[in-house]
């Protein structure tokens, strides 16, 4: 990953859910079957090079299943 996570993540929204996930059917294959959602929300995250900034991240989540394919967005600061 290029990235970790190191605060909370907060003002999380979704973004879509059920049939309105794009890549329901590819993340039913990868990581089984679920109410899959794509979420969004902010965080301070540590680079590769270890800068600290803060940044919108989008990932995928289902209950039973947890968190999937955080994406780093676009930076806030």
């Amino acid at each position: 990953m290029e990235f970790e996570v190191i605060s909370e993540i907060t003002e999380i929204e979704s973004i879509a859910r059920g049939t309105g996930v794009r890549n329901r059917a590819r993340l039913n294959r990868l990581y089984g079957r679920g109410r899959w959602r794509k979420l969004k929300g902010q965080a301070r995250i540590r680079l590769r090079s270890g800068r600290v900034r803060k940044a919108e991240l989008h990932w995928y989540e289902a209950h039973g299943i947890g968190r999937r394919e955080l994406k780093r967005k676009h930076y806030l600061d």
